[in-house]
Parts: structure tokens; sequence; C-alpha cells
């Protein structure tokens, strides 16, 4: 609704008052085909009940109204303005298009924000702080966050409900899967085909990657550190029915004869450069897959490929 005319110093142009309210425009807009202008909250809440002009009846919607021209906003800023606060002593005047800036810092504000300085560091409205209590506003802050907390809980445990009915279903699948790979070598094939083509759309979303020390590479990791490779895989979406093969060929037991010692990789370090390498996310190690390397001999790879965790040397 528009600003009262009392608080105002001098005349207002009649154009500048809304029509609905009678008090200065504020925040207007204007109808387009009419041009007369009103509030927004006026002519907003006018329109919700009757689509048409309250001044000549014509026919507008929210859609024909648009802000007021630069002229109307320039001639609203310069009026001067009484401070809203002036019943609780404030007897500033100041230009209207200051106001709402004044509002925010105005000492006489009875809203203006406080920060509570018995304790609980809150900030409250001014005409509350005298009746603030730092106990009891804690205490409801506490129930509410314990509400909340139960809340989530409830949402926690509805979702592991629905993840535990998926797993289940997830289960039959893959049990109804195996039985037919069994009995069938024509649906052998195509879960086959489908492994395969997993493996592939997933190694193609992950960012290749270069080693630049190929002598930086740890042969043996230990649990702890295959136990962090092998969450990250799982976090990449790593197919589950290779990520437990991958994590075994992470350690030099488990590694091809072109790899298999200190001496035979320092040997085959130049043939190294020929490695399609994929990025493990975050770590200082990477993916040598089988379906990214079937150029290299079986000498240097092995199904369904290999994790290679450094010291140093990942670009």
């Amino acid at each position: 609704m528009g600003y009262d005319l009392t608080r105002f110093q001098g005349d207002v142009d009649e154009e500048l008052i809304c029509p609905i309210c009678s008090g200065v425009l504020e925040e207007p807009l204007q109808a387009v085909a009419c041009e007369h202008a009103f509030c927004r909250a006026c002519i907003t809440e006018w329109l919700s009940r009757q689509p048409t002009c309250p001044v000549d009846r014509n026919p507008i919607t929210n859609s024909n109204l648009r802000a007021v021209p630069r002229i109307l906003r320039n001639l609203l800023s310069r009026l001067n303005i009484s401070c809203e606060n002036a019943m609780y002593g404030c007897t500033l005047v100041l230009k209207l298009d200051t106001l709402a800036t004044h509002i925010e810092e105005c000492e006489h504000n009875p809203k203006r924000p406080l920060p509570c300085e018995k304790g609980c560091g809150f900030v409250i409205p001014k005409d509350e702080y005298k009746d603030h209590n730092c106990f009891r506003e804690l205490r409801s802050l506490v129930h509410n966050q314990q509400q909340k907390m139960s809340e989530l809980k409830n949402e926690i445990n509805d979702q592991n409900l629905v993840i535990n009915e998926l797993k289940r279903e997830l289960n039959l699948v893959k049990d109804f899967m195996r039985a037919m790979r069994v009995s069938n070598p024509a649906m052998r094939a195509i879960a086959d085909q489908m492994e395969r083509d997993e493996v592939t759309r997933w190694s193609n979303g992950l960012a290749r990657a270069r080693v630049t020390r190929w002598g930086g590479m740890i042969s043996t990791p230990d649990d702890a550190l295959q136990l962090m490779i092998k969450r990250a895989l799982s976090e990449s979406g790593c197919p589950p029915h290779i990520l437990d093969d991958l994590m075994e060929n992470c350690h030099e037991r488990r590694w091809p004869r072109g790899l298999s010692s200190l001496e035979t990789r320092q040997n085959n370090r130049r043939i190294y450069e020929n490695y399609v390498c994929r990025r493990i996310p975050g770590k200082q190690a990477v993916l040598v897959l089988h379906c990214d390397n079937t150029h290299m001999s079986e000498d240097v790879m092995v199904e369904p490929g290999l994790v290679m965790i450094f010291a140093h040397g990942i670009e």
C-alpha cells in the first residue's frame, strides 16, 4: 500500500498518488494501455478480484503491467518524507529513495535487530529485547533441533526401507540373470556383453590420466591404502562385478609377467607409455582397463584391468 500523505513535506503532485489507496505510490506499476499508475500491492490485490483498470475500467491483467517511466521514479525519489519511526522518537526527514536504507539502521526502529549481550548470542528485535530470556530461547532452539533430528531419522528409516527393497529386487534380478546365464548359452552371451558395455560406459566417463613417474608405482599397497582406493572406485560408479578383481590386481602378486618384478618393470618402462590410463578421482592412482588397452600384449595386461597406485607422478 502507498505512503501516508501526512508524512511528506510540501505538496505532492496528484500524478504521484495511487488512485486505489490514495497514498503516495509505493513500488509503482503502470498499466500499458492507459498509463495509469498504482502501488504494486494495491493493483495486485485489485486484479485478484477484477481484471479492470480502477480508473477507466478498461480490461487489464498482471501481464499488462510494467515499471513506471524513469521521470516518474525520479519525481518520487525527490520527495521529502519523515521516518516511519517518528512515533518512537526519530525526527529525521529524508529523500524517499533513501528511506529503506535508513529504516534498517534507524536507532528508533523497534524491529532493529540487536545481538544479545547476556550470553546466548541470538539476534533479537529491539522491542523484544527486554523480555528476552536466554535459557528459554536456547531450550526452544534445542527442542526445535530435536524435532528436526527426529523427522530426519524417520526420513532416513523410510529411505532405508526403500533401499533394502531395491537391493532385494536387484538381488532377485541378479539371481535370475545367473540362472539364465547357466541354462541358456544365448543369454550367457547377452549378459556378458551387457557387463562389458557397462565397464566401457564407466571407463568413458573417467578422465584420462598421464603417468610421469612410473618409478613411483607402489607394488604392494597396504590394506588401508587399498580400502581408500576401493572406496574411491565405488564412488566413481565402478561396476560391482569387477570391483573386487580390480582391487586384487592392484598388488604385484596378481600382475602380469611384464610387471611381476622390479627388474621387468624397469626393462618395460618404455612400453608403459602406450597404456591408456584413467584417473581414479581424487587419488594418486590410475586405472588401466582391458577395454581401453586391447592393443597391449598379455605380458602387460590382464582382465578386467589393473589399478596402479603411485606415490607421485600423476597428471
